[in-house]
Parts: C-alpha cells; structure tokens; sequence
C-alpha cells in the first residue's frame, strides 16, 4: 500500500503525495471515477498543516481514528435513554383505527388531537388523557337523510398552527375545519366539492411571521398537487359571512374565487401516476416533495414554481412513506418491503445505504434531526432506532399493543408516528396510542453547563464546550450543530480553548489539565499533550508556526510544537522561565502577535508581559496597592488593531477584568494604567465575558448577572486625555437568566453578531443591535444570509439604549449524539482499498 504515496523532496524529507497524487491514486484504489470536489475535501480533512502534502504517517493516523470514532460511534449509543411505552385505549373509536394525531403545541397547555377513520376526534390532554370526543357534521348532500353525523372515511388531517384550526380531508373530495383555539372546539368551515379526493395534507407557515401569507397543501387521488394559499390568515382563511344557520359555513370549491381577498387556489397537475401518500413542504428552497406507489415516479422533489428541474426517484414496488432534512441533505423512504433506504437528496440513482431490520412491511419513517436518529415503525409494532452516522440500530422497541396477535397484523393510519414538540413520541396502531418519553435522551447532553465558547471565521462555526466534556461544533448560518465530540476529556470540565493558526484545528483543555488537539473537519483527535500536572488549564494559545502554550493553576507555562507532529502524544516544553512569576494561580491569557508579547493574569490581580521571542517577562502590571482586597484577573483581551496602527506608547492596547472592573493598561512607557471602569448595573458582580471587533470599535462585556453591553471604545484610552470615567454605552440588555460564561464578536458578510453561552444551559446569537438570532440548537433554522432576518422571537424584555423590545424563549434542542453532514459506512474489511473507498463514500452527503 506504500506504493499509492510517492517520495517527494520537501523540508520533512518524509514521504508524502500531494492531492492529484492522492486523486489519482484513489481512483486506481477504488477502481471508481470520483467527484473531485468530494475528494478534496477528504484530503483537506488529512491536510491540516496546510502545506498541500499528506503524509503516510498522517494517513495512517487518520484512518486509524476514523474507524475508531466508527466503532465508538456503534457502541456508545447502545442504549439510549428512552422511556417505556404508556399505551393509552381510545374508546371513542369503536375500534375504527386512527388516522393521525396532531399536536396543538401553538394553543398551550398543549393538547393532542387523534382523527379516526370514520371521522371522530378525540382530544386529549398532555398526558393523553381523554378530554372529550368531537364529531365532523354532514355534507350538504347528506342532510336529507336525517343524520347530521359524517358518513364518510377520513384520509388525512393537519395542524394549522398560526390560527388554531385542524383541517380533515375525506373521501367525500371535502376538507373539514376546526377551530382549536379553547377547550370548546367546534368544526368551523365545510369546503366541499374539491376536484379530486385529497389524500395526503400538509400547511405551512412563517413561524417568524404568523400574519403572513401560508399555505394548505393536499396531493390528490390523480397523483396531482392542490395549494391554498391563505394571503391574511389573521384576518380569516375564508369569507365569512353573517347568518342565522348553525352548523360549519358550507364552502364550494368552485366558488373560491370569491373568497379572493383572503385565499388563492394552485393546482400542479399530474405529478404522479398514482394517488399520492406522502407530501412535504420546504420552505428553504420552496420545494414540493411528494410520493406514491408508482415504482416509475416513487418520489418527487419539485419547486413551488415549477420553474426548475425535478428530481425523480424510482423504485421497485413504489414508496408508502418518507421523511426529508434539509439541514442533512437526506431523504428517507420505506415501501412495501421491510428495509429503510436513505438517499442524496441529489442523487436519485442509487441509495446512499439500505437499513434492514424489520420483519414486516414498513409502515412510517421520522427523522429526528437534533438527535441524529431515524425512527422506522414497521406493521407487526416493532419502532426500530438508527443512528444517522453509523447507520446502525440502536434499540428495538416492540411496543406490546393488546390488539397484536401471533398471525395478526392489525390496520394502521396513514401516517402512525408523530414527534411532538415536547419530545414524545406518539405511535398509533387502531385505536390504541403509544407515548414514549425522549426527553431524557435530549437532556442526557445538556447535564453539564456551558464553559467557553469561540468562532472560526474560516469555517464560519462556532464550538461551544460544557462542563460534561462535550464539544459542539455549530454552523453559525444555521444554528444547526455539525457535529459533536463527547466525552472529550472524559468526565472533566472543559475549561478552555483555542484555535491553530490555519483554523482547522481546536485545542481543547480541562480541569484535571489535559490537553487535546482535534480537527475541526471530521472531529477526529490528533494530539494528546503532556500534562504538566493535574491542576486546571485556563489559557491556551497558539502562535507562529502551530507553536502552543498553555498555563493555569500550575503557574507554569508550557510551550507544545504540533507544527509537523505526526505523533499522538506530545512533549511539553518546560523552557519557558516562568517558574514562580506568579504568586498566585493564573487564571487568564492572551497574546498579541503584532508586538510579540504574551499577558498573564493571576488570582492575586497581578498581570505579567511577556516577551514571546525571549520567553521571559519584560513588564508587571499591578492594580492599586492600596486596595485590601485583591481584584482576581477573570479575562485579558488585547486589542490587536490598536497595537498594529499606533505606537505602542501612545495608548492602551490590553485589557482585563477584574471583578466588574475593565482595567486598560499601556505595556510600555512610565505610565501603565489607563484608568478602569465599573461594568455591571448591580454591586458584586463579575465582568466574565470580555471581547472586540477586529477594528477595536467595540467592546462587549457578559457579567455574572447575565447581562450583556457594547461599548463604543474607538476613541477611549487611545492617549491619556481620551481616558474618561466611562467609554459610551450603545446597548445593553439581560441576555441569560444566569451568569454569561463566555462572549464573543463575530463577522458573517459584512454584520456584526455577538455570541454568548451561559449557565443558563443556552448558547445565542445576538444582532449588533442586541435583537437575538436565536439559540443554538433549537427547532427552527436561521439563516444569516437573509438581510430581513432579525426579527424578534422573544418575550424576555430587553433594555437598550436605542430600543425595547420583547422576544420569546426559544428552547435548546441539545443533542445526544454526533451529527454531521456526511454519512458514515460501516467497515467491514479493513483492506486498504476498501477502507480508503469507505472513506471517500462517507462524503457523498
């Protein structure tokens, strides 16, 4: 295998290829021609020197620790939270099986309704107990026979969550709605006379803008796609006029054209050749996704315009159920057969892998994006459990409904599992109701308290680290996680990080003091660095040449050379004349490369420069020696703009916290002090988030009490006359409920955003004005790239010196497991032309 690398003369006088060495060898490898832009980023992922050579000791590491985090990710996940199944017996039914269930989360307390086949709803509470039983009236046709109930079977039913109402579609071509709003519920609308009967419903609304224009989509019995697009939905979805009659208001859908103002009616013809089962609406892309029986048109990605190509699968025997991610580019289909196949959401050839398990037919699939699972329900009442990555089952669950019988199998809804917004899982077979708790699985991964925070302008990610020994890794366009790197030391706390000078690397450190290297592109570990003792690390850094230097309670600086370590373990480097400098413990560290100086800062309040070139101190910095009681140095921040464009002497150009002061300091010159002032609103707090633009305009301060404020410092301190009582105040608002751990400023285009985590268990993301993004992890997507973003979701008051505003608390969505956007193979030889082809394939998502 050493022949698929070539020696080639470089400073490392190692053997080592280059990427068409590696592409072409890869080719001869696999016997397979490849997309070359997949390839590239395999090699980047090697490549994390950025020297455009991979080496065959680097090669051989990695693929050692791809198969290893593989078979990590196997096993570990083993046993997933879960809790039993409570199996609940709807009465109501008369054994008629249940369509669909619906969860009312936008009407709180939260509720469930379940649509049976012949038409009755049943309401129930949280903890699914019956509330009460409703009944859908008769069509205009069947009042002549005396019987108000509805005759007819229903085919499907959605939650139309902005205004409160459930639609139900029949096979008398009618769509029945009810109003939700309170416990009263009544069925308001009757829209009869629809061309075709509707078999599949979906709606979707802006949940950023409620008021504004939705949609109610149906696939029909002719294969075709119908969309009412509610233009006012506030104002009402259809014309209402006055009358004495009781019962819902008749609507004929040939009449709609008189309910203009308020609606308007699309219809996309012939999509399928048969009745569709299955349809979807993504807004991202504004795209129509649909599916049938058809084993010529199985599934169908269309846009709403009909203006760009569609996507086409075909397979064997049709497809009866499908679940679509955006965020992980995956499609996930089941048809008549008991496997679970997943797809490209670009590739409609062949499927990305086959997930065989099941012993009956099929009958729903469900991705839980946050998790990383695919749920798969097959006829006999067995839920199966995948991980995303691994592509292998976790846990089988066979749920024990009184209803299933050895040589049995009975009827199920079209559509049987549902994830509700609280994390429970509603599984339906008949008339019985299964719930399964998740939450526990949700809040396994958010036991520990987020620590530190930072952004990677490169790969525009954000990673946060908690106190359980977890890294997360966050596409900050998004919010959505990447990926996840668990137990990172163990059980420790991670107590800080960085990043390498080619920003394709994260050092992480923890309380017991160990420090580990990862790449930031698969979350594999890379370096293992000798521990100086036991005692916390709070400060890592890497300057010139990957060369890393780490200190803490130790009050030792260690100095690690990872430029072109291919070794797992590194050597500390104990050079560093930094015995005893400090009389205290360190709790902080910066740099600032432009003048070649390194800051210290003790718990005794004393701050230590250091020159980087001579590894020694050059100048101490101490605060008032007047003062009793020592102010502890929490954070250091050098201004490193301010140091390249003026003279050293002219200015402050480091700043630290201590307590709640922000203390300016000048590192040259007779006069070191600048001055300070008092951040926080309220006595005893802590300034414990501390960070700048990359034009030192602005300065963002997080405290103990959870507030976070911008200063304007673009002209404070740049000379001893700018250095007043306190820098201007642009904004300022309370962010978390508990104290702020960490802040940053981030650039994305050509914004300003700030990045905050906190004790509170929420890491967000702020506009420049103080108007919040969202929090990482939760439900619902941002996107960075929309200039009308920023609106506000949120109730939590926040005081600003421009503006109040009010925003509601969005929810962490914390995940268990690693998700990232490529699909892992399993390894099942490992041969070198396998192993290398398994890597390349686990890139096609």
């Amino acid at each position: 295998m050493q022949s698929f690398f070539r020696s080639k003369p470089n400073r490392r006088a190692r053997v080592c290829m280059s990427f068409e060495d590696f592409f072409s060898s890869l080719k001869a490898a696999t016997g397979r021609d490849h997309q070359r832009r997949d390839v590239e980023e395999l090699f980047s992922e090697m490549d994390i020197s950025c020297d455009g050579c991979v080496g065959w000791q680097t090669f051989h590491n990695f693929i050692l620790q791809h198969y290893k985090q593989i078979t990590h990710s196997m096993w570990a996940c083993e046993n997933i939270p879960i809790s039993q199944p409570s199996i609940h017996h709807c009465t109501y039914n008369k054994q008629e099986p249940i369509v669909r269930v619906l969860a009312l989360s936008q009407s709180p307390p939260m509720r469930y309704i379940s649509v049976s086949k012949r038409g009755t709803l049943i309401v129930w509470s949280r903890h699914l107990n019956n509330i009460k039983p409703l009944e859908m009236c008769a069509g205009p046709f069947n009042k002549r026979q005396r019987r108000k109930r509805f005759q007819g079977w229903t085919t499907d039913a959605v939650y139309l969550g902005n205004v409160h109402k459930i639609a139900v579609a029949t096979l008398s071509k009618a769509v029945h709605f009810f109003d939700v709003t309170t416990a009263c519920s009544f069925e308001q609308v009757h829209l009869f006379g629809l061309s075709h009967i509707a078999t599949a419903l979906c709606y979707w609304y802006d949940t950023e803008a409620p008021g504004e224009k939705c949609v109610l989509m149906w696939g029909d019995d002719r294969g075709s796609v119908n969309l009412l697009w509610f233009l006012q939905p506030f104002k009402g979805l259809f014309e209402m006029p006055f009358t004495d009659q009781t019962g819902p208001v008749q609507i004929f859908m040939p009449d709609i054209h008189a309910h203009s103002t308020l609606v308007s009616y699309q219809h996309i013809p012939r999509i399928h050749g048969e009745p569709i089962n299955r349809i979807l609406y993504e807004p991202h892309d504004e795209l129509i996704i649909t599916s049938s029986e058809s084993p010529g048109c199985s599934v169908v990605i269309s846009d709403v315009g009909q203006k760009r190509e569609e996507y086409i699968w075909r397979v064997e025997k049709g497809v009866k159920c499908f679940d679509f991610s955006f965020c992980l580019g995956l499609l996930v289909t089941a048809g008549a057969g008991s496997s679970v196949t997943l797809w490209n959401r670009y590739v409609t050839s062949r499927p990305t892998a086959v997930l065989r398990g099941h012993q009956t037919a099929v009958v729903d699939v469900l991705i839980h994006q946050a998790l990383g699972k695919i749920f798969s329900y097959s006829k006999d009442a067995v839920l199966k459990i995948w991980d995303v990555p691994s592509q292998r089952c976790l846990k089988t669950v066979r749920l024990q409904f009184p209803n299933i019988h050895l040589g049995f199998t009975p009827e199920h809804g079209g559509v049987p599992l549902l994830l509700s917004p609280d994390s429970v899982l509603l599984v339906t077979c008949r008339e019985y109701l299964a719930a399964l708790d998740l939450r526990r699985s949700e809040s396994s991964s958010r036991s520990g308290l987020y620590t530190c925070a930072l952004y990677n302008p490169r790969l525009q990610q954000v990673i946060t680290a908690c106190a359980g020994s977890t890294l997360t890794v966050w596409d900050v366009k998004t919010g959505v996680k990447r990926m996840e790197i668990k137990d990172a030391h163990g059980t420790e706390e991670v107590s800080c990080m960085a990043l390498d000078v080619h920003q394709r690397r994260l050092i992480s450190a923890a309380t017991n003091g160990t420090i580990k290297v990862w790449n930031l592109l698969n979350g594999l570990i890379l370096h293992k660095l000798e521990p100086v003792s036991n005692a916390e690390v709070t400060g890592v850094i890497c300057h010139h040449d990957n060369q890393l230097l780490a200190t803490g309670w130790s009050r030792l600086i260690a100095q690690y050379s990872v430029a072109f370590s291919e070794d797992v373990y590194v050597n500390a480097d104990l050079s560093w004349k930094s015995g005893r400098q400090h009389a205290e413990d360190i709790l902080a560290m910066d740099h600032c490369p432009g003048l070649g100086l390194l800051a210290t800062g003790s718990y005794d309040g004393e701050i230590i420069v250091w020159s980087l070139a001579l590894q020694k101190p050059i100048t101490r910095l101490q605060t008032n020696q007047q003062e009793k009681a020592r102010l502890p140095v929490h954070k250091l921040l050098f201004l490193q703009r301010r140091a390249q464009r003026s003279p050293p002497r002219s200015g402050a150009v480091l700043l630290s916290s201590q307590k709640g002061w922000v203390c300016w300091w000048s590192v040259c010159g007779p006069r070191h002090n600048y001055g300070r002032f008092y951040a926080p609103d309220g006595s005893g707090e802590s300034v414990t988030g501390l960070s700048t633009d990359q034009e030192n305009g602005l300065l963002v301060t997080g405290d103990t009490a959870g507030c976070i404020k911008v200063w304007d410092i673009s002209r404070y301190a740049v000379d001893a006359e700018s250095a007043g009582d306190l820098p201007a105040l642009m904004h300022s608002w309370r962010g978390h409920d508990g104290a702020i751990a960490s802040s940053e400023v981030l650039a994305y285009g050509s914004r300003l955003f700030f990045l905050s985590v906190s004790a509170d268990r929420r890491a967000c993301l702020w506009s420049a004005q103080g108007r919040r993004v969202g929090c990482f992890g939760q439900e619902q997507q941002w996107d960075l790239s929309d200039r009308t973003l920023i609106k506000t979701t949120e109730n939590t008051p926040v005081q600003s010196k421009k503006r109040r505003g009010q925003r509601t608390a969005n929810h962490v969505s914390s995940a268990g497991v690693k998700v990232q956007r490529s699909l892992g193979r399993a390894l099942v030889r490992v041969t070198w032309s396998s192993l290398i082809s398994t890597l390349y394939q686990s890139r096609l998502f």
